[in-house]
């Protein structure tokens, strides 16, 4: 039997470094070894009662059978009332699509728009999927170096310089995975000035940490920002990060209702319609009471300045403050070069996070799978009391070195 040949489509990308570090955590723990895991990119809440409840009285009711490609019409509505809720922005039923996540929409969207050699303008530091998915579309990734100098944001400048013939989208993600920046509309305002020049470059918005911002940030959208932009403009979100329910697997997407229809031809021919119960819940996180993201934002900014502090008062280690997400993406080029006891020397951020995994038993991120050097990503939906051992783990791994 000759062996398996895999399409060349996917010979440059491999499994995420980020499932491959939470692989290695999870055989460290299966020794018996305390391993405390900072990665998860998902809530340590659970999802609000009121939601479950909806989901089970769907189920009780039949609705489990194939719903409409795009998304049910009473989910549909709940995200039209949200949009204008939440941004003035108002977006008809055939301007709106609902699939199985945000990462979903995002490849329908770049599967329906992409020929090949088309740039996507990505800033760096990134969610790790972008990248895959615009290289899976036939596209090309244009990261663009964002560091702790600009506040992990891009300016005009970047955006102008990058900026070809072939490029196709410019993609914002804020608050940001991993970094937790978040751009004001201050911060738009030029980015956007920038587009409004060229009519041919979208504008892909990826709000899926919107509700997760603090010390009364401003959050805004490039559509809402700039309306003139809003004929090419997609504006993602979805219920997995603020509700807790990142295995509803429920994302959705408002835009032009020609790009809406071609995603809609790429989902009808992978997976179809999103779950019909997880959809139904989906409309009680919407139209319910918000009073428990107030909650829960508390929550996570008290973690926030927890891991800020701890971090910045470790020799070697730089943390900005982020102001959202439930992320911190700190500097490690201060213990770089320094010497472990076993007579390793650090010489990447791969290198330092592998050396506190294996030796202090804290999984982290090291910030090369994000696209930015040399950095390292803590994810602090977990525990108070888990945030503060590892601080101390990682407090002594630095400690140790030479």
């Amino acid at each position: 039997m000759s062996e398996f040949r895999k399409a060349s489509r996917i010979n440059a990308i491999e499994v995420s470094e980020i499932l491959q570090i939470g692989a290695r955590a999870a055989a460290l723990k299966a020794q018996g070894r305390p391993v405390i895991v900072l990665g998860a990119g998902e809530p340590d809440f659970d999802t609000p009662d009121a939601i479950k409840q909806a989901a089970v009285e769907a189920i009780w009711s039949g609705e489990t059978k194939y719903t409409a490609l795009g998304g049910t019409p009473a989910l549909k509505q709940a995200i039209s009332k949200k949009f204008q809720r939440d941004h003035g922005l108002v977006y008809t039923p055939d301007e709106i699509i609902v699939s199985t996540g945000a990462k979903q929409v995002l490849y329908n969207a770049f599967m329906a728009s992409l020929e090949p050699g088309d740039e996507v303008i990505v800033p760096a530091p990134y969610w790790t999927s972008y990248v895959d998915i615009i290289a899976l579309a036939g596209g090309r990734p244009v990261p663009v170096p964002c560091g702790a100098e600009t506040g992990f944001r891009m300016t005009a400048d970047q955006l102008a310089q990058a900026l070809t013939p072939r490029t196709r989208w410019v993609l914002f993600n804020s608050p940001s995975n991993p970094s937790g920046a978040a751009y004001l509309a201050a911060d738009y305002a030029p980015l956007l000035e920038v587009l409004l020049q060229l009519p041919d470059v979208w504008v892909m918005a990826d709000d899926m940490y919107e509700h997760i911002t603090y010390a009364g940030f401003e959050f805004a959208t490039p559509a809402a920002v700039e309306p003139r932009l809003r004929s090419r403009c997609l504006t993602i979100n979805g219920v997995s990060k603020a509700y807790a329910m990142t295995g509803w697997r429920i994302g959705y997407a408002g835009g032009p209702a020609a790009l809406i229809k071609a995603m809609a031809v790429i989902q009808g021919q992978s997976t179809s319609c999103a779950s019909s119960v997880s959809q139904a819940a989906a409309v009680a996180a919407l139209n319910g009471s918000q009073e428990i993201l107030d909650q829960r934002r508390a929550s996570f900014q008290a973690r926030r300045d927890l891991v800020v502090e701890g971090l910045n008062a470790i020799d070697g280690i730089s943390c900005p403050r982020p102001e959202g997400a439930f992320y911190t993406f700190a500097s490690c080029a201060g213990v770089l070069g320094r010497q472990t006891l076993q007579g390793r020397t650090l010489e990447t951020d791969a290198d330092f996070c592998a050396y506190v995994l294996e030796h202090y038993d804290v999984a982290m991120v090291p910030g090369r799978a994000f696209g930015l050097s040399p950095y390292f990503r803590i994810s602090y939906a977990t525990s108070e009391a888990e945030l503060r051992e590892a601080l101390a783990r990682l407090a002594q791994a630095v400690e140790q070195l030479r």
